[in-house]
């Protein structure tokens, strides 16, 4: 039998993998994530958004990587080539924009 929190957390995955299918809200959320400047917080949302285009194997898969590589570059240690990052993204339907830092 699940636990109260375990549902909770269920429904919170499924909610957000629905909503991270949409391009506008995974690229906020993908911003927001580097926004923070953590490098594991990026990759973990970047996992999130993999996920909700049909998980880890199919995005490696269509952006012609291996499964394994995959997964270890969106691991909390992960620190993919730009190539790589450029692969991901294009497969999830995401490009990569650069603004002025604000406050400079």
């Amino acid at each position: 039998m699940k636990t109260k929190e375990r549902v909770d957390a269920d429904s919170y995955n499924a909610f957000l993998q629905n909503e991270l299918r949409d391009p506008e809200l995974a690229a906020a959320y993908l911003s927001a994530a580097a926004e923070d400047g953590s490098i594991e917080q990026l990759m973990l949302a970047l996992r999130a958004v993999a996920e909700a285009h049909g998980g880890i194997g199919a995005v490696a898969e269509s952006a012609h990587l291996n499964r394994q590589t995959m997964y270890r570059t969106l691991s909390n240690d992960g620190n993919p080539t730009i190539a790589t990052l450029l692969s991901i993204l294009q497969v999830m339907g995401l490009n990569v924009v650069f603004v002025p830092a604000g406050g400079r």
